[in-house]
């Protein structure tokens, strides 16, 4: 299983544990150590993780809760709090472990929501705002791989302090962007109108002009995303398998080969293969969503790592994917509004039957967003 694997598996189980997790020491056991574990160290091997390690700089016994070291020096030092704390008012704790560690990069935590902090505007004084901040409940595939930065394996203390004060600037302004887009600010409205406007602009004029930048705003949002998504369409429609074809391998596709056995087709030059299970898988969730979706609208692409099962086109408006290994079978199904996705693992293939009422959800969603784009671009 690989790092993405097994940082979405703990995600998912951090998800349904949370609510039942009222202690720090409990948080500590059901999510920061089985964290550090899925960052690759040993929780078990003091040369590695350093429970309790001793940061007092004012013999009070100040101690954080976790040390993750390399050639006997701390790298990451962690301090935890219950999961269901506000981290809020424990950064000034954190602060004074780092002066006392020395250690490069700090980790404010709850289990759940993670604030990595350096020392960009003065050496070995924290610095006041994190410069990455990550919900282990809702990741993002960005946020997989800057946690994936402090595996292990890959820790490279002047790659990460490179990216760091980027991230740190563009969080921020991200943040800005974000409010201003929501909830344009008199400032701004101001800023944009003198663009526009010639008269002198009072506050009169803001309020004229705020719900338009604010549909403007929207606008350019909805443009973006169309215009990405048809270039997409335009992109693959030439590869999108017909729902008729249950299996798509031809006499020409493999005419100097005999396909290995429950194998229906292979694509050398992409590295893909199409499995008889992941078509009978197909047939099955067709089955079950077109009762409200015509059959012919329900089609499948597959891809190198998934197999991905969709309205009209998989690639924009999927409602499942599946990855089928030797020792697994995972159903991916999207989750808040496809910002993510919910990973289920299943024995068999009639295991797909106990999330009927999931997939009629997941894909008659997938068919509003397929309906609203041919409604704006196809009449």
């Amino acid at each position: 299983m690989d790092f993405k694997d097994q940082i979405q598996q703990l995600s998912e189980r951090i998800s349904k544990q949370k609510d039942m997790i009222t202690t720090e020491e409990a948080t500590k056991n059901a999510f920061i150590m089985p964290m550090i574990t899925v960052l690759g160290y040993d929780v078990f091997d003091p040369f590695e993780v350093v429970p309790e390690m001793d940061c007092d700089l004012t013999k009070r016994g100040d101690r954080i809760d976790y040390a993750i070291m390399k050639n006997e020096q701390p790298i990451l030092i962690i301090e935890c709090k219950h999961c269901k704390q506000n981290l809020d008012v424990h950064n000034t704790q954190l602060a004074k472990y780092f002066a006392a560690s020395n250690a490069r990069f700090g980790v404010l935590t709850n289990g759940i929501e993670y604030r990595f902090y350096t020392d960009l505007e003065k050496q070995n004084i924290m610095d006041e705002k994190p410069f990455l901040v990550i919900d282990a409940t809702d990741l993002s595939d960005n946020d997989i791989e800057q946690l994936k930065k402090f595996h292990k394996s890959y820790y490279n203390e002047t790659e990460i302090l490179s990216t760091a004060n980027e991230l740190k600037y563009t969080t921020e302004i991200k943040g800005i962007l974000s409010n201003e887009f929501a909830s344009p600010s008199p400032e701004f409205v101001k800023f944009i109108t003198k663009q526009i406007y010639d008269g002198a602009i009072w506050q009169s004029v803001i309020e004229q002009f705020t719900p338009l930048v604010k549909k403007s705003i929207s606008s350019i949002i909805n443009d973006i995303i169309s215009e990405r998504l048809n270039n997409a369409i335009k992109n693959e429609e030439q590869q999108i398998t017909p729902s008729s074809m249950e299996i798509v391998a031809s006499d020409d596709t493999n005419s100097d080969d005999t396909l290995p056995d429950g194998v229906v087709f292979i694509d050398k030059e992409k590295g893909i293969i199409t499995t008889q299970e992941e078509i009978d898988a197909y047939n099955i969730i067709r089955s079950i969503v077109r009762k409200q979706i015509s059959a012919d609208l329900i089609v499948y692409k597959d891809f190198k790592s998934y197999f991905a099962i969709g309205v009209s086109n998989p690639s924009c408006w999927w409602g499942c994917r599946l990855s089928f290994g030797n020792r697994s079978k995972c159903l991916y199904i999207p989750t808040d509004d496809y910002k993510s996705q919910e990973r289920i693992e299943i024995n068999t293939l009639d295991d797909i039957f106990k999330y009927a009422d999931k997939l009629e959800e997941c894909f008659a969603e997938a068919y509003k967003y397929y309906k609203k784009y041919q409604n704006k671009h196809l009449k």
